[in-house]
């Protein structure tokens, strides 16, 4: 059964009520036995167990026979498609602590992926973050073990990356571009599983939130936040979905439901042993007028396409960044006998014009893997012009505007990624701990004056400067960790530098979500939806295919 949310505010009970008995409906009771082949045992079930029993009492050597099925099961379920899992026993109650709760330790989610620790993306603020581990990167030591292998399983991971808050862990890094291994001392946090990052006023009337996952209590994160906005001036809202990984279904499109008319369709799901069943928004919602802008880029998935593709296929808003993932297939767990449990593939969603945003995966689970790869290295990333979608993939947004299917949600305006920002250089002072070391030594001199200085957030973020003596010791700091640069080619960077040193000292110092107040303005997504809200023009051209 998807999770859903459960604890409501009373002015939104009656509403998500409404939504959420269809939701727990549907994955429960309205899969039904259609389409269902019969098969013969004796080519399917009793063959598989006959080959056990012989294993087990004729085989030359011992054999852990349950682990065989562990491993028989994984590479059926690899054979399927590229997100139906399997989850053993003593991992179940682990699988969903991101979405639910808080643990102490590295702060990253990953994937096992050709036997590697792939790191999905570091949670924000947590202390891989800090230290400069990036989406991406691969684990290929911890505390100088192995830590690539058959034998390495989630449990191995969350083993050796867990621990107490303060304890040490180092991590062998393996980077894509840079030949050597890059090792990262970290220390272990308590990791807070907040799924809002942020949420504030660009300026008079425009607010802004960023989501990073849908969990279980994003939406009253989301209605909070909305209220709170609200009384603060807000007509307008920027919708930060960028590297917002999905979640909950249901939370999903009890989000989508704030911000749609009544009985507009979120979105359907269908397959072949599912009838179609359609998500349709019920009464009104929290932020069904002012005009809409939604960030995102290849990091969004799932859940954040739910959203992006219900808004723009209803011309509610516009789309600003780069392609989506592409991710479009609905999961259902089933347990085992044993108590493990299998998240099954069972139907795809669809966007309400008819969209199915899911990426190819005829060519076998490890090519799907590389698409991410393959969209960098066509120029995609950096321009729109590389991206092509077939005819037969067209659909119609509600005002006509054409859109494609069969592969991620397309944004309506193409922001390219700053390779000029994030360059070798930089990546190089975050990766050697040049940023993170000067803002922990900065804080650990000055925090009493700053706090005295700077009553509040605000008094901070209008005061602080980092200034030309502060950036010379950073400087001085990048030589010692031998982090080799010319003027020239630090010169380009500098501002952007500043900035960072002054939010990272910022969410140190106040709220991890004032990190994200600092930097916007210089965060070119966040300043073209600036620039297409307050342009009235603009923006009705854009959603009303102009």
């Amino acid at each position: 059964m998807y999770k859903l949310i459960l604890t409501i505010t009373s002015t939104k009970m009656n509403k998500i009520l409404a939504l959420f008995a269809l939701l727990i409906i549907l994955p429960v009771f309205t899969f039904g036995q259609n389409n269902i082949s019969t098969i013969d045992p004796n080519e399917t079930v009793k063959k598989y167990s006959t080959l056990l029993y012989l294993i087990n009492n004729f085989y030359v050597d011992t054999l852990d026979v349950p682990e065989l099925t562990e491993k028989a099961i994984v590479l059926t379920l690899k054979e399927l498609d590229p997100h139906s899992a399997y989850i053993p026993k003593k991992e179940v109650t682990k699988s969903n602590e991101t979405l639910e709760g808080s643990f102490e330790g590295v702060g990253l989610t990953f994937q096992l992926f050709k036997d590697t620790i792939l790191v999905v993306s570091p949670i924000p603020g947590g202390p891989s973050d800090k230290v400069g581990i990036m989406a991406g990167d691969k684990i290929v030591t911890v505390d100088g073990e192995d830590a690539f292998g058959k034998d390495k399983t989630n449990t191995w991971v969350m083993d050796h990356l867990r621990g107490k808050k303060g304890t040490k862990v180092v991590v062998g890094i393996y980077r894509r571009g840079i030949d050597e291994i890059i090792d990262y001392e970290i220390i272990r946090d308590k990791i807070p599983i907040n799924s809002m990052d942020a949420a504030f006023m660009l300026d008079n009337t425009t607010g802004y939130i960023k989501l990073n996952r849908f969990a279980k209590q994003s939406l009253v994160e989301f209605s909070e936040a909305i209220h709170m906005l609200k009384q603060s001036g807000m007509k307008d809202l920027v919708f930060d979905l960028r590297s917002n990984s999905g979640g909950y279904l249901g939370t999903a499109m009890s989000i989508v439901d704030e911000l749609l008319e009544k009985d507009k369709l979120i979105v359907y799901t269908d397959g072949i042993h599912q009838d179609r069943q359609d998500l349709i928004a019920t009464s009104k919602g929290e932020f069904e007028e002012g005009k809409l802008v939604v960030l995102i880029n290849e990091g969004s998935a799932s859940a954040s396409e739910i959203v992006s593709g219900a808004v723009q296929d209803w011309d509610r808003g516009v789309l600003i960044g780069r392609r989506s993932f592409g991710k479009g297939l609905v999961q259902r767990p089933f347990q085992l006998p044993d108590g493990s449990v299998v998240r099954l593939t069972v139907a795809r969603y669809y966007t309400p014009s008819g969209r199915c945003i899911q990426m190819p995966y005829e060519d076998g689970v490890d090519e799907y893997y590389k698409d991410f790869v393959r969209r960098m290295e066509h120029g995609e990333s950096y321009n729109s012009d590389s991206i092509q979608f077939p005819d037969s993939l067209m659909f119609k947004t509600n005002s006509g505007r054409t859109v494609y299917g069969g592969g991620g949600v397309m944004s309506d305006i193409f922001i390219p990624l700053d390779s000029t920002r994030y360059n070798k250089l930089y990546s190089s002072l975050i990766r050697k701990g040049v940023i993170n070391g000067f803002v922990n030594d900065y804080l650990d001199k000055n925090r009493k004056k700053l706090s005295s200085e700077f009553s509040n957030f605000n008094a901070y973020n209008k005061g602080f400067i980092v200034d030309e003596n502060d950036f010379l010791k950073f400087v001085d700091l990048a030589k010692e960790k031998e982090v080799e640069f010319t003027d020239e080619e630090i010169s380009p960077n500098v501002e952007f530098i500043k900035v960072q040193l002054k939010a990272l000292i910022g969410r140190n110092l106040f709220d991890v979500g004032d990190y994200f107040e600092v930097i916007y303005p210089f965060d070119p997504e966040i300043m073209k939806a600036l620039e297409v809200i307050h342009d009235d023009s603009l923006y009705n051209n854009i959603i009303s295919n102009n």
